[in-house]
C-alpha cells in the first residue's frame, strides 16, 4: 500500500522524536526558523517487504522537492530518488528514509549526478536513514555528487541492520567541475556515517573539508591533487571473506584504490583526478562485486 503526505507526523512530533524512529535530524520547521534563505525542502520515505519471495512496495510518502519513482525490472525493488528542485543550494534541507523488511531486496538510486551549488553562507543539509531487517538486502547506489566552488554541504547517514541483513553503499564525490574548467577553491563539506548491527556500532566515519578546499586536496597527505573520491561499503555475514575478491577486482584500476575488511564489513576507497576515471573503475567493480547490473538510471 502507499500513503500520502498526510501520513507524515507533524514537525513537532518529529522534533520530539529526534534521534529515534522516523526521519532523522532537524525538522523542516526548525530548519525554516534557522535558515535565512530557504531554497528547497524535501522528504521521502520508502518501505519494501517480501511476499512469497517477491519484494513489493509497502509504504511511500513524499513531501516537497523529493519524489520516488519505481521503474520495473531488475532484482528486488528499485527506487529512484528525484530532486525536482534541480540541485542543492544554500540552506536546503532534504531527508531520505528507506526500509527493507525481512527478506526484502531494495535498491535506492538517483537518476543523475546531484549538483551542490555555491552558497553565500548557510550549509545545505542532507540526512539519510536506512534500515534493513533480518535477511534483507539494501543497496544504496546514488550517482555522484558534484560540489561547485564555494558550495557548503553537510550530510549524515544513519544505517541500522538487523540479524543477517546485508548492506551495500557507494558514494562518489567530485569537488569542482573540471570538465567545465571550474575548480573548487573554497567551500565546506561534512560527511558523517554511522552503521549499527543489532544496535551495536560497527562503522563510524567522518570527512570534513573546510575553507581552502582546493589547497587541501593538493596536499600529498590529503588527495595529492585528485578531485574525485568515493567510498564503497559492504556490510554482511560474508563481508570479510570477500576481501581478496575485492582486491582482485581492483587490479588494473586507473584510480588509486584500496580495500580492507574488519568487524563484519568491507570498505573500498577510490581516488582519481576526474569523475570519468573514477566512474569507469567503480562501475566495473560494482557490477562484478554485486554480480548484477547497476540500476538502469546509471546508463541513461
Amino acid at each position: 500500500m502507499t500513503t500520502s503526505a498526510a501520513s507524515w507526523r507533524s514537525d513537532r512530533e518529529v522534533d520530539a522524536a529526534a534521534g529515534g524512529a522516523g526521519l532523522p535530524g532537524p525538522s523542516i520547521a526548525s530548519s525554516r526558523e534557522r535558515a535565512l534563505r530557504q531554497r528547497s525542502e524535501g522528504r521521502v520515505r520508502i518501505a519494501a517487504s517480501a511476499f512469497g519471495g517477491v519484494t513489493r512496495l509497502t509504504d511511500l510518502a513524499e513531501i516537497g522537492a523529493l519524489r520516488a519513482r519505481l521503474p520495473r525490472g531488475g532484482p528486488g525493488l528499485e527506487a529512484v530518488i528525484v530532486n525536482t528542485a534541480g540541485g542543492v543550494a544554500c540552506g536546503d534541507v532534504f531527508a531520505i528514509e528507506a526500509k527493507a523488511g525481512p527478506g526484502a531486496h531494495l535498491t535506492v538510486a538517483t537518476p543523475a549526478a546531484e549538483k551542490v551549488y555555491r552558497s553565500d553562507g548557510p550549509c545545505a543539509d542532507i540526512q539519510v536513514r536506512l534500515v534493513a531487517e533480518a535477511g534483507a538486502r539494501l543497496d544504496w547506489l546514488p550517482q555522484e555528487t558534484i560540489l561547485f566552488d564555494r558550495a557548503r554541504l553537510r550530510r549524515r547517514y544513519e544505517i541500522d541492520l538487523y540479524g543477517t541483513a546485508s548492506f551495500l553503499s557507494f558514494e562518489a564525490l567530485m569537488l569542482g567541475r573540471l570538465a567545465h574548467g571550474d575548480a573548487m577553491g573554497e567551500g565546506h563539506l561534512e560527511d558523517h556515517w554511522r552503521v549499527r548491527r543489532d544496535g551495536a556500532l560497527v562503522f563510524a566515519d567522518a570527512l570534513r573539508l573546510s575553507g581552502p578546499v582546493g589547497a587541501l586536496l593538493a596536499r600529498p597527505a590529503v588527495a595529492g591533487g585528485n578531485r574525485a573520491l568515493a567510498t564503497l561499503l559492504y556490510v554482511g555475514p560474508d563481508a570479510e571473506n570477500r576481501l581478496e575478491e575485492a582486491r582482485a577486482l581492483l587490479e588494473g584500476a586507473r584510480c588509486e584504490a584500496g580495500a580492507s575488511a574488519w568487524n563484519g564489513l568491507l570498505c573500498v576507497r577510490l581516488l582519481a583526478p576526474d569523475i570519468e576515471t573514477l566512474r569507469r573503475d567503480a562501475t566495473s567493480f560494482l557490477m562484478a562485486f554485486r554480480q548484477a547490473p547497476l540500476p538502469r538510471v546509471w546508463a541513461t
